[in-house]
């Protein structure tokens, strides 16, 4: 029984790890009042199936005669650094370009974004499924400002009034709508703003579903209702016209004590989440809510603090994973990332790497891009590594080792090490994790580099919406390259394969019925899905899951699609 985090979602839920012989055979809520309490959700408690996949990769893997094969670690390693180097000799360090998941341990993300800096390039980013990066140099705080869910989990779980703006929240973040659970049956009121109606299995006070395209101009109508008489609106909302449903959420913002207003994964995904941001700072100051982001995953806030992103004029993620004919990077170096599943655009991003001369992957699973990975590096999973995540309140927990590396897998903060060492980068020559963390920002100082303040110019939003649009989750058992490999969460109803889900009124117009079949058409891609009636999908819509290999083929998860009869 040995004491672990969850690498999941933002929470950072803390775990009690049983293994025997050196395998995870459980995993059961280690309590802990002030984050999970007593609780664990399913994806953190059955995830360890993962960790004995099949698709485990144990041996780096090279590519030869145009297969991966495997190989010893001294070849692999030679290689990584003989691909790395040539790239930056031929086209400079600007080409390269590191792909980091937030699931990611920060001692990993931080030798990620040194290795990156070492090779002359500022090209990282671990904000894989963001499409907006516009606020990248507009927070306001210096070098820090970076987002988080701006209170502590006891302060959010003691509001007594609470918008949520762009969250599939019980699927997203499943023990935090516990919290609002509980916190309704005590009289609070929790309103929700979405592109997507789903049971939370608790009763809102109010529910407003709209466009993706439409978000911004939804929530600048709360914005306007909450505007008392005598009180300046901006310029860009004066012919915002509020409807009831915006005038019901404004009042019940005004009558709280304890307000927060916070965004979820799809608003900090969407393709204006900016104004998002804009417009929900302008409510709290209206009505004196806190804001706050539901941060994605474990390390959401631990990239910011461990500077995984660009900050000297790099590419973020939807830069380096531009178009296949512009091809800005030449080298990609993936640290637990699977591009075409983790990332905003597969279709950009399958093209990205194909055009790529050199990929370097360093995961504990076998790529599902296979094709385009020049090199594979085993590295451990959450279970056979030291590490740290960052939760969503800015709680560094640290956490160690609870089992033997499996074949020669080796913990991806040891590989970056030896890598920078090899390609004679300066500051590598650590002798422990200690060395490693001893350069990261101390716990003490990580609240005074967060924020969510945003001086972002609001803007005149949309009114209205032409073509059919997509409205995109990250079902919650395809989320993280660990969940897609558990059995048992694979077998569940949240596992099935995506379909296309549309109102009936869409379907109507579409000439599509409930059941058949339809072919889905993003850019050059397509794919032919299962018909579903969902009437919590507005009208003009389309909900489409990612992350998911049957819609790998699509393109980006917001804007236009075509859908026609298969």
């Amino acid at each position: 029984r040995r004491k672990s985090i969850s690498p999941h979602d933002g929470l950072g839920s803390n775990l009690v790890v049983q293994v025997k012989n050196d395998r995870v055979m459980r995993v059961v809520p280690l309590e802990n009042e002030a984050v999970n309490e007593c609780w664990l959700s399913d994806k953190d408690r059955f995830s360890y199936e993962g960790l004995n996949s099949p698709e485990r990769l144990t041996r780096p893997m090279i590519r030869r005669g145009g297969a991966l094969v495997e190989t010893d670690w001294q070849t692999a390693l030679e290689q990584v650094v003989a691909g790395l180097g040539r790239i930056r000799d031929q086209h400079g360090g600007a080409s390269i370009g590191t792909l980091a998941s937030p699931h990611a341990t920060l001692e990993e993300l931080y030798l990620a974004q040194k290795l990156t800096r070492g090779l002359d390039s500022d090209n990282i980013d671990f904000r894989l499924r963001q499409s907006d990066f516009t606020a990248d140099r507009r927070r306001r705080g210096g070098s820090g400002g970076w987002p988080w869910l701006g209170m502590s989990i006891a302060e959010f779980a003691a509001l007594d009034r609470v918008l949520i703006v762009g969250s599939f929240l019980r699927k997203d973040h499943p023990l935090l709508a516990q919290r609002l659970r509980q916190s309704i049956k005590k009289g609070a009121q929790v309103s929700v703003l979405h592109s997507a109606g789903e049971s939370l299995l608790f009763t809102l006070a109010n529910q407003r579903t709209v466009a993706p395209a439409m978000l911004p101009g939804a929530l600048a109508e709360i914005v306007a209702a909450a505007a008392t008489e005598g009180t300046a609106l901006h310029p860009a909302l004066a012919d915002v016209d509020p409807g009831d449903i915006a005038k019901s959420i404004a009042a019940s913002l005004r009558s709280g004590e304890g307000k927060g207003i916070f965004l979820g994964n799809f608003a900090q995904q969407h393709p204006q989440a900016t104004q998002l941001h804009a417009l929900a700072q302008a409510l709290g100051e209206l009505t004196g809510a806190k804001i706050g982001f539901l941060t994605e995953s474990a390390n959401s806030v631990g990239g910011y603090l461990a500077r995984a992103l660009p900050v000297d004029g790099g590419l973020n993620a939807q830069a380096m994973l531009g178009a296949a004919e512009r091809a800005p990077c030449k080298a990609f170096i993936l640290l637990h990332a699977e591009p075409e599943l983790d990332g905003a655009d597969p279709a950009a991003a399958r093209a990205a790497l194909a055009a790529a001369e050199f990929v370097v992957a360093l995961s504990p699973f076998r790529p599902p891009a296979a094709d385009d990975i020049d090199v594979a590096l085993p590295i451990s999973p959450f279970t056979e590594t030291a590490g740290t995540f960052v939760n969503c309140e800015g709680r560094a927990q640290r956490f160690n080792s609870v089992a033997l590396a499996l074949g020669e897998t080796r913990p991806a903060w040891k590989v970056l090490r030896v890598l920078g060492s090899m390609l004679d980068l300066p500051g590598f020559a650590y002798e422990d994790i200690e060395a490693v963390r001893r350069e990261l920002v101390p716990a003490a100082d990580i609240a005074a580099r967060l924020s969510n303040a945003t001086d972002v110019a609001i803007e005149r939003p949309r009114s209205s919406v032409s073509g059919l649009e997509r409205v995109t989750d990250v079902p919650i058992y395809f989320a993280d390259p660990l969940v897609r490999r558990a059995r048992s969460l694979q077998q569940t109803k949240d596992a099935r394969p995506p379909a296309a889900r549309a109102s009936a009124a869409t379907l109507s117009r579409l000439g599509l019925a409930d059941g058949a079949a339809a072919r889905l058409r993003q850019g050059n891609g397509e794919a032919v899905l299962k018909v579903s009636l969902d009437d919590g999908v507005p009208d003009g819509c389309v909900r489409v899951a990612a992350a998911h290999m049957s819609t790998r083929m699509l393109g980006p998860m917001f804007g236009p699609i075509a859908v026609e009869p298969a």
